[in-house]
């Protein structure tokens, strides 16, 4: 996943992502290459939803979708939604490109960028949700300024949501879940969601790869729903 923070948004960013980047193989490259054009966006000016899709409907954003099976698996479940995906790591984009080659689902764009820079080029009130699953939770206190969720990134988010507009969050780190409710606490027009809305949400959810490997081990998930209610 690759994404960046600031106190300041957009300015002096302090990255909140390493990158971990397996070799790719000659089927993601082979996907990178023929694939990517395809199912790819830009963000070297602003986003318009509209043409992308070559559609208006409902966009869900989820940041760092990991190898893209859960996600490929809502799109699926929601086609008349759609989806936009951001990731740089690689050889997840490829695994999602060559699932995407096998069976052709036309409501996934991929950008292999920024997040925070993704949030910044999406016109306001254009989002119906933004999924966040399982950031890197920057565990050590001296790294907890690196963590993604801070108060310019959810003052964008509300920004960039659509009133009525949800964010979804997870984390297997307990100390994350607690930043996170400390920071959205504080973030003027985000609400958390009640127990209905948060119900739908997390029905809607699959699990992720990382997320079975980590209930094998004993952990635990933190789920956070809020609304945007401006």
């Amino acid at each position: 996943m690759e994404t960046s923070t600031s106190t300041t948004p957009y300015k002096h960013r302090i990255r909140s992502f390493v990158r971990r980047e397996d070799r790719l193989t000659d089927g993601q490259q082979r996907a990178l290459d023929e694939l990517l054009p395809r199912y790819g966006a830009a963000i070297d000016q602003p986003i318009d939803l509209a043409e992308l899709f070559d559609r208006t409907a409902p966009t869900i954003l989820e940041i760092g979708f990991g190898n893209g099976a859960s996600l490929l698996q809502m799109a699926r479940a929601q086609p008349d939604w759609n989806y936009l995906g951001v990731e740089v790591h690689r050889p997840g984009i490829g695994h999602l490109l060559l699932q995407l080659e096998q069976e052709p689902i036309d409501n996934i764009r991929i950008v292999a960028a920024d997040a925070q820079q993704v949030l910044k080029h999406l016109p306001a009130d254009s989002l119906h949700g933004l999924q966040l699953y399982f950031p890197d939770p920057w565990h050590k206190k001296r790294h907890h300024k690196r963590r993604l969720v801070q108060a310019p990134w959810a003052q964008t988010v509300r920004q960039k949501l659509l009133p009525g507009g949800f964010l979804h969050m997870a984390t297997d780190w307990e100390n994350y879940a607690e930043h996170m409710l400390d920071v959205l606490a504080k973030t003027d027009g985000l609400r958390p969601a009640n127990p209905a809305e948060t119900a739908a949400r997390l029905s809607a959810r699959p699990p992720t790869r990382f997320e079975l490997r980590g209930r094998r081990k004993g952990h635990d998930v933190w789920e956070l729903v809020y609304i945007r209610s401006d």
